[in-house]
C-alpha cells in the first residue's frame, strides 16, 4: 500500500473472528500493517480475513486457527509470524468473553472457571509468547482491550470485573518490563489499554433499532483507537490505560 501510517509493520491480532476483530482487521490493513489474524472460529477468522483483503486489496492480511489457552501454541504462532515476515510490531488483543449474574451473591463460580480461561490466560500467553520480538521491533505495542467495570465493578460482575483487573494487572507488569529495558532512553516498545464501557457494532443497533447504547464504544472507534496507539510515542502510552468511555 505505500502510504499508511503503519506501513511495513507486522501486528497480530488475537480473537480476530469477531465484530471487534473484524474492525481492527480492516483499519489495520487500511493503515499498510501486514496483518495475521487468530481466533478459535475458522469459518469466522476466514470471513474477516477475506472482507479485510477486499477492502484493501494489496493489503496483506491472513488468519491462523490457535489455541490461545496453550503456551506452547500461542509461542509457536509467534515464532512463525517473526520467521515468516521478519518482525513483529503489535499484538491486538481482542478474545473477549461475559458473564454475569442478578445480584452478588447469586454469581456462579463457574463463570470465573471461564472468565479466567478467556480474558487472563489468553493474556498470559499471547504477553509472554510476543514479548521478545515486541521488545526488537522499533514500534512494539501490546494492546489489552479491558473494561470500566475493571475500576468500578458492580455486584452482579464480580467474575467479569475480577478477571478483567487481573489482565490489566498482567499487562501493566509487560509495561514495566518494556520501561525497564528502554532504560535511561525510555520505552521503544509499549503495553496500553484501551478502556471501554461495552461496545456496540451494527448487528446490534439492528436487532435493538431503539436502544441507545449510552455509552457504548463502536467498534470502529475501537478500531481507530487501536491504530492509534501506534501514533504515539511509546513512552506516552507504556503503561497507560486510555479511556474511550467516561471514566467511573
Amino acid at each position: 500500500m505505500g502510504n499508511g501510517m503503519l506501513d511495513g509493520a507486522v501486528i497480530a491480532v488475537a480473537g480476530a473472528g469477531g465484530p471487534a476483530g473484524r474492525a481492527a482487521l480492516l483499519r489495520l490493513a487500511e493503515a499498510g500493517a501486514t496483518v495475521v489474524g487468530s481466533d478459535n472460529d475458522p469459518e469466522r477468522l476466514a470471513e474477516a480475513v477475506d472482507a479485510a483483503r477486499y477492502a484493501h486489496g494489496g493489503a496483506t492480511v491472513t488468519g491462523e486457527t490457535v489455541d490461545l489457552l496453550d503456551l506452547g501454541s500461542t509461542r509457536a504462532w509467534a515464532d512463525r509470524i517473526e520467521e515468516e515476515f521478519g518482525r513483529v510490531d503489535g499484538v491486538v488483543h481482542l478474545v473477549g468473553g461475559w458473564r454475569g449474574s442478578q445480584t452478588f451473591t447469586k454469581t456462579d463460580l463457574g463463570d470465573w472457571d471461564l472468565l479466567e480461561q478467556l480474558l487472563i490466560r489468553t493474556v498470559q500467553h499471547t504477553s509472554l509468547a510476543f514479548h521478545e520480538a515486541l521488545q526488537r521491533s522499533d514500534r512494539g505495542r501490546y494492546v489489552l482491550i479491558s473494561a470500566a467495570g475493571a475500576s468500578n465493578p458492580t455486584a452482579g460482575n464480580a467474575a467479569y470485573s475480577a478477571a478483567k483487573a487481573a489482565a490489566e494487572a498482567w499487562t501493566l507488569a509487560m509495561a514495566d518490563f518494556f520501561r525497564k529495558a528502554g532504560g535511561e532512553q525510555g520505552p521503544t516498545s509499549a503495553a496500553a489499554i484501551l478502556v471501554v464501557k461495552a461496545l456496540v457494532h451494527d448487528a446490534m443497533r439492528a436487532e435493538r433499532p431503539n436502544a441507545k447504547f449510552a455509552g457504548f464504544t463502536d467498534v470502529r472507534d475501537l478500531a481507530e483507537a487501536v491504530a492509534g496507539v501506534w501514533e504515539k510515542p511509546a513512552a506516552e502510552v507504556n503503561g497507560n490505560r486510555l479511556w474511550l468511555t467516561e471514566k467511573p
